[in-house]
């Protein structure tokens, strides 16, 4: 058996807990977290941590001084796929009008996640 503390991301409390996990890769106990929450998070961190990314791309505009345009997954993707994410991030290039939230890359890694706008460029 070994233990690990994850800190808790859901509430101000940021309880850490502290996740047993037997020989076999099955949790068995948490201690320290004063919600449901708690457990979940600290089970999908330990299972398959996910995030979303959040990042910039270039952007075609009339506007010189705005060259970027920022962008995030629409949802969360597993940590471990980050860096391919990023590789694709760095080879595109968006072309003003962009709407807020709109897609700019489709299914990404083809996990079924989009990377979209965070931002409105209207030239």
């Amino acid at each position: 058996m070994k233990e690990q503390v994850v800190i808790c991301l859901q509430c101000p409390f940021a309880c850490n807990i502290t996740v047993t996990i037997a020989d076999d890769g099955h949790i068995t106990d948490f201690k320290n977290n004063r919600c449901e929450r708690g457990k979940n998070y600290a089970t999908q961190e330990i299972v398959c941590p996910v995030r979303v990314l959040t990042s910039t791309v270039l952007l075609e505009t009339k506007d010189k001084e705005h060259p970027m345009l920022p962008v995030q997954t629409s949802a969360p993707i597993p940590k471990a796929n980050l860096f391919d994410a990023m590789k694709i991030i760095m080879g595109i290039k968006a072309k003003a009008p962009v709407k807020y939230n709109e897609v700019i890359y489709p299914n990404i890694l083809g996990i079924g996640v989009d990377l979209v706008s965070t931002s409105e460029v209207l030239e």
